[in-house]
């Protein structure tokens, strides 16, 4: 077999989908920086409190947080088969005055765990700043079409007149609440803490000779010096995997938001309505050359069903973990929480883009609105004929009569839908003119309040959401593909 780089397999969300950032929050460098952060805290937070660890001994563990010997780390794993024993060796090695005291009276979750709920807070943070971004690009899109008329759809079936505006609005409602959801997670993130083994803080007492108040302060010092209000009041040996199953189901929110979205995208650029961007030289088909697809809505589509996918996951490992733990959650863990992640961080990108060049086809807008409008007008038609003196009952089964003719000739002959001229041209409406009749079909009679909630939605609900993030937006994304 030929062997180089490209003879195994390369995870797509890191190489076409996510960006680095997020990448990076779940790299091993991060990840094993973070170990060694905790395992300073800790030294800290002990020596605080009375235990016999020096200044030259965490000052030592400080200056190699970053500089991570990771090949003697898998080296020394393949002999021990423990990930966390084979870092706390090879940290012990850069650092052999500190060797001694790194890990003193913690448990390998310590690390893993503390560091599982920081890489999904930054996670988290990361999301918000390109969620709110989308938000804003639906904002000003909303805006800017709040007063184009368009047809509504019901089961993809024409239905009363809305705004191109007012649509968006939609679209932008349900991520707000994805963001409050996000902001809810991340207001209540707690760290596992320092617990010991099986949760009970054993360890911990024999290292501080029973003293439960100083055991008590060691958490709450390792909470603040890693930027955490507080940890989970009572654990077994992790914190509770419900935690990422809370997680993921916001990644999921966002995911079912982005699926609606890109969904409707891809019904209206069919349509002809409303279409992504298309770049000078991207290619459609690879046979239809004229084809425009909606390659990049497809892409959030498939990325979203992807993500929604995996929030099963971490629900199962909840529902499935055995007393005060068992080892059945790890593999899962690796996989599922970070690539949720890439693939949430990748739709928001892509969503990010495709919102910011929203091409709107008003003409062809306008060409669907005038061949349903006559339909929906015939209401209004009949009211207003009424009031001029007609008898309803005569008026309706006359406007029953045209319109099945009018339908009959769309569908069964392919013409133009002339209902409102054969209106006109009937005796029983002589009561109004060829100009009053026509005055009716204004759209904009027929979009009720959209244009004004889009203006009240923006100004009362979304703004307000997204105004503590006003300096975050702005952000330029890099599609790979």
């Amino acid at each position: 077999m030929i062997e180089n780089k490209y003879t195994t397999y390369s995870n797509p969300l890191t190489e076409r989908y996510c960006s680095k950032n997020m990448s990076y929050i779940f790299s091993p460098q991060f990840k094993f920086s973070t170990w060694r952060k905790l395992w300073i805290a800790l030294a800290e937070g002990e020596k605080q409190l009375g235990i016999n660890i020096s200044d030259e001994q965490i000052e030592e563990l400080k200056a190699h947080i970053d500089d991570i010997n990771f090949d003697e780390a898998k080296k020394i794993e393949k002999e021990v088969r423990h990930d966390v024993m084979s870092h706390v060796k090879a940290y012990g090695l850069q650092c052999p005055k500190a060797k001694g005291i790194i890990h003193l009276g913690a448990t390998s979750a310590y690390v893993g765990d503390n560091t599982d709920v920081i890489q999904m807070n930054e996670a988290l943070k990361l999301i918000r700043i390109k969620l709110v971004n989308l938000i804003d690009n639906l904002k000003d899109f909303a805006l800017k079409y709040k007063d184009v008329p368009t047809l509504g759809f019901t089961h993809f079936q024409a239905a009363q007149l809305t705004t191109v505006g007012k649509r968006a609005t939609l679209w932008a409602q349900d991520l707000i609440i994805d963001l409050e959801d996000l902001n809810y997670r991340l207001e209540n993130m707690k760290l596992r803490g320092v617990k010991g083994t099986t949760g009970t803080q054993a360890s911990f007492m024999s290292l501080f000779e029973n003293d439960t108040d100083k055991i008590k302060e060691l958490d709450k010092i390792v909470c603040e010096k890693m930027g955490y209000k507080e940890s989970y009041k009572v654990s077994g040996q992790t914190y509770t995997r419900k935690l990422d199953s809370q997680v993921l189901n916001v990644l999921a929110g966002i995911a079912q938001s982005m699926h609606k979205m890109t969904n409707d995208i891809r019904l209206l650029q069919s349509l002809k309505e409303l279409e992504e961007p298309f770049e000078k030289n991207q290619i459609g088909s690879s046979a239809m050359a004229y084809k425009r697809n909606p390659m990049r809505s497809e892409r959030i589509a498939s990325l979203s069903k992807f993500i929604i996918s995996e929030s099963i996951s971490p629900a199962l490992v909840e529902a499935t973990q055995w007393l005060e733990r068992s080892l059945d959650d790890s593999a899962n863990k690796r996989l599922s929480i970070p690539q949720a992640f890439m693939a949430a961080d990748a739709i928001l990108d892509i969503g990010i883009n495709v919102t910011d060049g929203l091409v709107v086809y008003e003409n062809m807008i306008k060409k669907h609105i005038d061949e349903e409008l006559p339909f929906m007008a015939t209401e209004n038609i009949l009211m207003e004929a009424v009031k001029r003196g007609g008898d309803r009952q005569e008026l309706h089964e006359v406007i029953r009569e045209l319109s099945m003719k009018a339908a009959y000739r769309v569908k069964h002959e392919g013409l133009n839908n002339n209902l409102i001229e054969l209106i006109i041209e009937d005796k029983a409406f002589k009561m109004l003119n060829e100009e009053e009749i026509t005055s009716i079909l204004d759209p904009m009679n027929f979009v009720g309040r959209a244009p004004q909630q889009v203006v009240e939605f923006v100004e009362e609900y979304l703004e307000p959401a997204i105004s503590d993030y006003k300096d975050c937006i702005g952000i330029e994304v890099d599609l790979k593909v």
